[in-house]
């Protein structure tokens, strides 16, 4: 199977000590990187489960409710049901695009930076 990908580099690579872990870690550009991804993941997060515990409450105790017909054999519990897979594949969409626009540049500098030893 060929790749277009070039074969690795037979370079030595730094391997980082354990205070240039700790000093990268207090760094600020380390703590925008944090606080970037959780200002993003965070929100998602409880706005999803709240979304998700709804379902749950609902399905438990407003069954007459869900029970309503949309159209045909569709009801509220159904639609509500696949709102919640599409939910989840939307918020997975979201985060990549996230990550990749603001997460990995600053991660990957980080990174490059400790493995170069500058």
């Amino acid at each position: 199977m060929a790749t277009d990908a070039p074969p690795p580099s037979k370079a030595e690579h730094h391997l980082p000590s354990t205070e240039e872990f700790a000093a990268v870690q207090e760094s600020a550009e380390f703590g925008e990187l944090r606080r970037s991804y959780r200002s993003f993941a965070f929100p998602l997060t409880v706005a999803f489960i709240a979304w998700y515990l709804l379902y749950v409450l609902l399905s438990n105790y407003a069954g007459d409710f869900m029970g309503t017909k949309l159209f045909g054999n569709i009801n509220v519990a159904f639609v509500l049901g696949v709102a919640q897979f599409v939910t989840t594949f939307l918020i997975a969409w979201w985060y990549a695009r996230h990550a990749a626009a603001k997460l990995d540049p600053k991660a990957e500098a980080i990174k490059s930076r400790m493995e170069g030893g500058a």
